[in-house]
């Protein structure tokens, strides 16, 4: 297998970080695809990354799609949960810690177009589906040690990713002020090998 990745996705690091908890061997080759002719179409029709790349010449593509492939194709520490409950539960964090990562990239994106062309009620808008995204992520935390209560998870991948791309590109937001409970299980997922291993580089 051959992951197509970016070391300062969220997305991207999510996979990384399965891959390392899994202890799945797999070649991993960084392209970004924000450059000119966007190296990634050569993997995916959609141009972003992570692609993780089968043997067989299977791509699969988007993060969501391959953390589950990975977590079934070894029974190495299972991230998703199989009963019902359990599994929605964590796919509902996945989801909302994704779509966190989804307005904080945009705003970055956003900003980076020429001033003169940038729409200050779109980076509003975004702003707004963050901040309330963290809202409800803490909320749903409160004093639990795992965000599905249960036990270490992909909720808990996806959910330090996000605030971890905070950090990279929002570093003035002060979301561990604001939440207390999320800094904690940040320093606690800080701690592991598979975060520390897969930490952006600095901004």
């Amino acid at each position: 297998m051959k992951l197509i990745t970016s070391h300062t996705s969220p997305y991207a690091r999510k996979v990384r970080i399965v891959l390392a908890e899994k202890k799945i061997e797999c070649q991993q080759v960084e392209e970004s695809p924000w450059v000119g002719d966007n190296p990634v179409h050569a993997f995916s029709p959609l141009g972003k990354v992570p692609v993780l790349l089968l043997d067989d010449g299977t791509a699969l593509y988007d993060s969501r799609v391959i953390v589950e492939y990975l977590d079934n194709v070894s029974p190495v520490g299972r991230l998703i949960p199989e009963p019902s409950r359990q599994r929605i539960a964590v796919r509902r964090w996945e989801a909302l810690a994704d779509g966190v990562s989804d307005a904080a990239v945009t705003m970055v994106l956003e900003r980076r177009r020429p001033a003169a062309q940038q729409s200050p009620e779109w980076i509003a808008r975004q702003e707004t589906k963050m901040v309330r995204g963290l809202a409800e992520m803490a909320r749903v935390l409160g004093e639990e040690t795992w965000c599905n209560g249960e036990g270490y998870s992909l909720a808990d991948i996806a959910t330090g990713c996000a605030l971890a791309y905070l950090d990279l590109r929002h570093g003035t937001l002060g979301w561990r002020e604001a939440y207390p409970n999320l800094a904690r299980l940040h320093e606690r997922l800080a701690k592991r090998a598979s975060f520390a291993d897969t930490a952006p580089p600095p901004a």
